[in-house]
């Protein structure tokens, strides 16, 4: 369990980002090695919580014009704009000993490493708990199981309006100068916890907020507002143009000192492969597979 794989599968749709997420996960729950992956989205896509409400929320025609693909996570949370970014998943059995099996503590775990890794950069990145002071982490928030043995997970949300992630705060929260710079999501199944998250090199909120649908031109105006005070990208904090790999190498360092594990750089072995083909085509090129999940195991 101390050596890790550490995958860079490059540039995919948001589509086949998932399906290798989960396929991965179906991997380390046969006995595969627990695994680090970093990758980003050709196009631009936004991803949306499990249980978000995708025709309610997101404008779908307006992602069509602008380009952006539209894809349902396997966990939960709001809308997030994948465009200039590092993304990471991290892969593991919960038996693992190295991460915490709570919830909250598992965020903490894996946003202590991150952390590291952005303060190597030259950010000034802090993990703040945002617990009152003498008061216990508020517990975990499990949503409700779909289907026989997923259960998805998120740190508690504290409350907002939009279908944004990166304006509504959680337990264990990466900032860099008081704004939020990862959002991350986890879920558990088959025994192995995964662990995603976005950490932006720059923000477009512009396009972002065009492509989430609003009552009015004025309540679209104060989110993106609340949006921008709250949330920042690497390049914008540093002020330099920083690479992908230089962020995505800064993060696995972080995470290797953090955890006290080490890395072996791998390929995907064929059986992820094929399992994420599968779940590309029969699960996440449908924004409705958790309505189609619902209904196969109801005619089972």
């Amino acid at each position: 369990m101390k050596t890790w794989r550490l995958v860079h599968s490059g540039h995919l749709s948001g589509a086949a980002n998932m399906a290798i997420d989960e396929a991965i996960l179906h991997g380390v729950a046969q006995g595969g090695r627990p695994t680090l992956r970093f990758y980003g989205w050709e196009p631009p896509a936004i991803s949306v919580g499990v249980f978000q409400d995708v025709e309610n929320e997101i404008d779908l025609v307006m992602c069509k014009s602008l380009g952006i693909d539209v894809v349902r996570r396997p966990t939960g949370g709001r809308a997030v704009l994948h465009d200039v970014e590092v993304t990471y998943s991290l892969i593991l059995p919960e038996e693992s000993g190295i991460i915490p099996k709570g919830i909250t503590e598992s965020y903490r775990a894996v946003s202590e490493g991150i952390v590291r890794g952005l303060v190597s950069l030259g950010l000034d990145a802090k993990m703040v708990s945002l617990r009152r002071k003498g008061e216990e982490a508020a517990p975990a928030m499990h949503a409700p199981r779909s289907g026989r043995s997923v259960i998805t997970v998120e740190a508690p949300d504290q409350g907002s309006a939009s279908a944004a992630c990166f304006d509504s705060p959680s337990w264990y929260e990466v900032t860099v100068g008081g704004k939020k710079i990862v959002g991350s999501a986890q879920m558990r199944r088959m025994g192995v916890l995964l662990q995603h998250g976005s950490i932006p090199l720059e923000l477009d909120a512009e396009k972002f907020f065009a492509c989430l649908h609003f009552p009015s031109r004025e309540s679209r105006k104060r989110a993106k507002a609340a949006f921008l005070a709250k949330a920042t990208s690497v390049r914008e904090e540093l002020g330099r143009d920083v690479s992908f790999i230089e962020v995505s190498e800064a993060v696995a360092q972080g995470l290797k000192e953090a955890l006290g594990i080490t890395f072996v750089e791998e390929e995907l072995t064929p059986y992820e492969l094929e399992t994420a083909e599968k779940l590309l085509l029969a699960k996440y090129a449908h924004l409705d597979w958790p309505q189609r999940q619902r209904k196969g195991s109801q005619t089972a």
